[in-house]
């Protein structure tokens, strides 16, 4: 198991599925009770990839790029498309191709290569941004609510000021605050602090917006020299040189506003809450980048702390008395202002993604702010969530310093990304449930049942990361004849191609070329049960349990899932019938049950004693991490420290305290470390000050 630690289950792929060989028929995937599905971490880093500096090669038929399992003849020049056998004829500057002199994309070792594209401004390959960006500079807009008690407003104004410190020079930056109102910041008139001020009460359109700031193409009320400054920098649009600056050029002036800035000045009667206009504010942070930058990566950065109480998007009255929803409201269909705020959060979520930006969602507050509202946007637009108590909160500083954070600690945030799946002609695509957006892009391999994000053969990510992670559903066609031995290519193939804009504004294309092996599982299960992945199984199903519970009236996931885990069991295990002790299972599904145990007691199933703004929390997070983090999420790992053994597992059983142990609990979203007695008792003592005992093994590293 502390081998297994060591060793990267993703490889250079960042490829896990469900099951590793296929079986030929429908019928016979739905006897595996377990989707087939793989989980994809588009532009994880690893660093064996390549990156070739020249454009990649397209089939002429379905699109796919040139690949390490292409066929190639070499003497008349020509590869073969594993997917639709179509044969491509290649361009004049691969003439001197051979069997010893092979461009990287076939070498078989390369599974994964990334290409970059020519033009950072325009890539090709996506629809959705084929215009010129004006700028390759990250963007961030930044939506600070005023609506707070005073030391709550000072934690997050230090933070903010922190975070422009540690921007890139060359990044772009605005500023809008909002308490009873939206306030739009203008950095570029130095001179003296000038405001434009939108009323909190009442939705705003894109238009009304691009009017008001005097972006509209009525007239630009921007003076002749902001004018000139704007274009000369390469923006067409003057709001940019206005409401957007470089961080080199307006730090000092955010950093004097963010000192003379107040908390919400408007009073609060008595028995009521703050009158907090988020939805207004979000709507113009949204119609402001979307004059300036349209199809340019941008995020919106979101800083809340408490709930809407005021337009739209509001979650709750200002009446103290009126609680905020709870689980129990929204089953009993109670919450008067949720369906109205999830519609409008939709709508931002549609506008934000044609646009092509990013939600980034911080809230910190004792109560509930509406992250359960506002999911659908975070989630489409691939944006960033933490939930904290507090803006002084470790988990608020450390999480938000680590989105502008360069070198090591990066996060990697990249834009504008799309990714396209191409599959071998019996397999169809479902959906995706992850950080994503279905285009809608119809095809030969689209399935008729939809999970997720579905419909399509591509998705948009506005925003994506080195963690992003996307769970694939797959499908097979129910043709059995087409399927039928010996009429197949014994290999399936799946490409994943991801297009986006990296942190220093070039574009890349990512493909990932992966195959498995078809087998007819009805003449033996042995090969399709060796083929079987624990850890991905649990994921999904959990990913699939988190999204039923959202959109299923009345689901019931323990009933559920108990029903699946049985199926599985009666497939695979080997019994007497009405012979209990004679049940066995194969080694490699012994621990699946155990996840399904952890996943029915879970936060993402059980919902008692969990706000709705939690819940939604936890399950965003389990849709975007890795397996290994998502299984840590549903059944937290143990591992014992002592002097006798190197760290290793330990069982979730009361049976592993001991004495002279040191237990670490991880469970993903919490860390908690145990001391047994004589520890604890030496740590008292200050042992583990002194001298010899610094580089004693007991203590974990």
């Amino acid at each position: 198991m502390s081998e297994m630690a060591n060793t990267d289950p993703e490889g250079m792929d960042g490829v896990r599925m469900t099951w590793n060989v296929w079986p030929r028929t429908k019928v016979e995937a739905s006897k595996c009770v377990i989707p087939l599905a793989a989980s994809i971490s588009p532009i994880r880093h690893h660093p064996d990839i390549p990156t070739l500096p020249y454009s990649p090669l397209r089939c002429k038929t379905c699109s796919a790029i040139l690949n390490s399992f292409s066929r190639v003849d070499f003497t008349a020049k020509i590869w073969i498309c594993p997917f639709c056998f179509q044969r491509n004829h290649f361009p004049p500057h691969y003439a001197m191709i051979s069997e010893t002199n092979l461009p990287a994309e076939l070498y078989p070792q390369y599974t994964t290569v990334q290409y970059t594209l020519p033009n950072p401004n325009i890539n090709p390959n996506n629809p959705m941004n084929a215009a010129p960006a004006p700028s390759a500079s990250p963007v961030f807009l930044f939506v600070l609510d005023t609506c707070m008690i005073e030391e709550e407003f000072e934690f997050v104004k230090s933070a903010l000021k922190r975070a422009i410190g540690l921007l890139p020079d060359n990044a772009l930056v605005g500023f809008v605050s909002f308490g009873t109102q939206a306030q739009v910041h203008e950095l570029g008139f130095a001179d003296m602090s000038k405001v434009y001020v939108f009323r909190g009460s009442k939705e705003i359109s894109k238009d009304q917006v691009m009017e008001q700031l005097g972006l509209g193409a009525s007239g630009r009320r921007a003076p002749a020299g902001y004018q000139q400054k704007g274009m000369q920098n390469g923006f067409p649009n003057a709001g940019v040189t206005r409401f957007l600056l470089p961080a080199s050029e307006c730090e000092y002036t955010l950093n004097s506003l963010l000192d003379e800035l107040q908390t919400d000045q408007w009073p609060v009667a008595p028995g009521n809450r703050a009158s907090r206009c988020t939805g207004v504010a979000l709507s113009v942070a949204a119609g402001l980048l979307g004059a300036c930058f349209p199809g340019t990566g941008a995020r919106i950065v979101a800083l809340v702390g408490g709930p809407c109480t005021e337009g739209p998007g509001t979650i709750v009255s200002k009446d103290l008395s009126d609680p905020v929803r709870s689980h129990k409201d929204l089953e009993k269909d109670a919450a008067p202002y949720f369906k109205k705020a999830v519609k409008f959060y939709d709508n931002l979520a549609k506008q934000l993604v044609s646009q092509g930006h990013v939600l980034d969602l911080f809230a910190s507050a004792l109560d509930q702010v509406g992250v359960a509202e506002m999911k659908v946007a975070v989630e489409r637009t691939g944006g960033l969530v933490v939930l904290s108590e507090s803006f002084g909160h470790s988990v608020f500083k450390d999480s938000f310093k680590r989105v502008f954070e360069d070198g090591e600690q990066s996060l990697g945030l990249c834009f504008n990304g799309m990714l396209e799946i191409n599959c071998s002609k019996d397999i169809k695509i479902q959906g995706i449930i992850g950080p994503c957006t279905s285009m809608e892009k119809k095809g030969p391999n689209v399935a008729d049942t939809v999970v997720g994000e579905g419909n399509t053969t591509a998705w948009k990510m506005c925003g994506l990361d080195k963690s992003t992670c996307l769970t694939v559903v797959f499908d097979l066609t129910s043709s059995e004849r087409s399927n039928a031995p010996g009429t197949i290519n014994p290999q399936l193939y799946i490409q994943f191609i991801t297009s986006f804009q990296n942190p220093e504004g070039q574009s890349l294309l990512r493909v990932t070329t992966v195959t498995r092996r078809w087998i007819d599982s009805a003449v033996s299960s042995e090969e399709l049960v060796q083929g079987f992945d624990q850890e991905t199984a649990a994921v999904v199903m959990a990913r699939i349990t988190s999204l039923k519970m959202e959109i299923e009236e009345g689901f019931d996931a323990t009933r559920w899932l108990d029903r699946n885990l049985i199926r599985l069991c009666s497939k695979f295990g080997d019994y007497r019938k009405d012979d209990p002790s004679s049940f066995t299972l194969n080694p490699c599904f012994s621990l699946f049950p155990q996840f399904m145990f952890n996943l029915r007691r879970s936060q993402f199933v059980q919902v008692f004693n969990n706000s709705p703004d939690e819940t939604a929390y936890f399950r965003m997070l389990l849709n975007r991490e890795n397996i290994t983090n998502a299984a840590v999420m549903i059944q937290p790992s143990l591992i014992s420290y002592s002097f006798n053994s190197l760290p290793q597992p330990a069982l979730l059983d009361v049976a592993s305290i001991a004495a002279d142990r040191i237990l670490l609990l991880d469970s993903y979203f919490s860390v908690v470390i145990f001391h047994g007695m004589t520890i604890a008792q030496w740590r008292n003592m200050g042992y583990q000050s002194q001298p010899e005992h610094q580089f004693s093994h007991c203590c974990p590293s």
